[in-house]
């Protein structure tokens, strides 16, 4: 008889006896048989116990759901069992029971109560896939950007100033001193683009929003990029790259998890076999405003002027339009970060797109061309109103051999909410921070 195996690797033990530790999810009894659900964090498998095993009958009989146990048995194929395999058991060692109610019980819950046990939701079969999707997103990130020869590297969590700007920044003592936490990698990024060439990282941001949309978090992760020697177009076609290599490994990857949460996959596989559509930021103003043209007229959406930014019906209609994903570029400079490049024939654009997903699911990537011009970054921080003092590191750059270099920062939350097909970015991390929201 082998050692303990994970539920995932059942199929490789068909007709063997094995030992497998894990959770009750559920149990149910007809007649002389009882079937008990059981999870292992890998995937579930239904085991089989008869009267005719006498004392491990009452044993079985004795779990309740959530109960930590051992069990021994023998793997069977069966079509009919969920994952198509049985496990016919023959010993049952029970670590802990639940005693009482479990409080998630196999009923509807409200998703209030959901986030206050999120610390037991995440175990509900559709958390799991979720958060197995969300693994592979953050896991073929790594990947991708690892084949193409960038250098993992980290920011600072702690930073003395802003980068996307002062109004959403979480203000912390620093000792004598004041401190934020990150919005963003970025400027630190781009240091180490200067030392590396090519570099990544994946880590936490910050953004004091006081949004209460499906879209927003006030804790998430980003996938950030910078790259040396880089310009507009070839940042686009590294971030299209990226999206559609994510997607295939998804679907190549967790076909499974993906069937769990009852995701069409055929509209992500569409995705994969055409370029993604391009549009100005001057023709989408007029495109969103005809395309809900009603809307506006009802009065349930602003119409949107010259110098505004996107919310999230905006998003939605530009997405339907095109059904795949969609670079918006060429963003009037008083809206976007002081740090982009200006368009060469019109310095009053700059050179920066964002992404916007199909399906409704919104901008999932910010990315653009940075200032390279010591002259021109410092004239932006006026602009600005930014003081010099706190950038005098991050002017460094463009004094000590500077060159044109872009990147951008993808929303690995958003992405994975794609993916997975799920409505709200509070399913997509696993414990989330909203607005009013920091428990557990």
């Amino acid at each position: 008889m082998r050692d303990q195996i994970y539920i995932e690797e059942i199929g490789k033990h068909v007709g063997q006896e094995v030992l497998i530790c894990g959770w009750l999810y559920n149990r149910r009894e007809k007649g002389k048989i009882q079937f008990l659900i059981i999870r292992d964090g890998t995937g579930i498998i239904q085991g089989v116990v008869t009267q005719a095993d006498g004392a491990v009958f009452e044993e079985a009989r004795a779990l309740t759901q959530e109960s930590s146990l051992q069990v021994r048995g023998t793997i069977r194929e069966d079509q009919r069992a969920p994952g198509g395999y049985e496990l016919q058991i023959k010993e049952i060692n029970r670590v802990q029971r639940v005693e009482g109610e479990y409080p998630i019980a196999l009923k509807e819950h409200g998703p209030g109560f959901l986030l206050d046990h999120r610390h037991l939701w995440i175990r509900t079969p559709r958390q799991a896939a979720i958060l197995r999707v969300r693994h592979e997103v953050m896991q073929s990130i790594r990947d991708f950007f690892d084949q193409r020869g960038f250098i993992a590297t980290e920011a600072p969590i702690l930073t003395p100033s802003a980068c996307e700007g002062t109004t959403t920044l979480f203000e912390v003592d620093y000792f004598e001193d004041k401190a934020y936490l990150s919005q963003s990698g970025q400027l630190y990024l781009e240091a180490t683009a200067m030392a590396l060439g090519k570099v990544y990282w994946i880590g936490p941001a910050f953004r004091a929003e006081r949004s209460k949309t499906r879209k927003h978090l006030t804790e998430f992760w980003m996938a950030e990029a910078e790259v040396a020697f880089c310009e507009h177009e070839e940042n686009l076609k590294l971030q299209e790259d990226l999206v559609k290599y994510v997607i295939e490994r998804a679907l190549a990857r967790r076909a499974r998890e993906l069937k769990e949460l009852e995701r069409k996959t055929e509209i992500l596989e569409s995705i994969l076999h055409e370029p993604f559509a391009r549009v100005t930021y001057e023709d989408s103003l007029k495109l969103v405003n005809e395309l809900l043209r009603e809307k506006i007229a009802a009065g349930e959406v602003e119409r949107l002027q010259w110098g505004e930014d996107f919310g999230a019906p905006h998003e939605e209609a530009l997405g339907a339009h095109f059904g795949r994903p969609v670079f918006v570029e060429f963003f009037p400079a008083k809206m976007k970060a002081f740090y982009m490049e200006p368009k060469p024939d019109n310095p009053e654009l700059v050179l920066a797109a964002d992404l916007v997903a199909s399906e409704g699911y919104g901008e999932i990537i910010g990315g653009s061309q940075r200032i390279s011009d010591i002259n021109l970054l410092r004239a932006r921080l006026r602009e600005f109103g930014l003081p010099e003092e706190p950038y005098t590191w991050y002017i460094d750059l463009r004094q000590y051999g500077g060159a044109p270099h872009a990147g951008f920062g993808l929303g690995v939350e958003r992405l994975t909410s794609w993916i997975a097909g799920i409505e709200h970015l509070r399913e997509a991390i696993p414990f989330p921070r909203m607005l009013y929201r920091l428990r557990p």
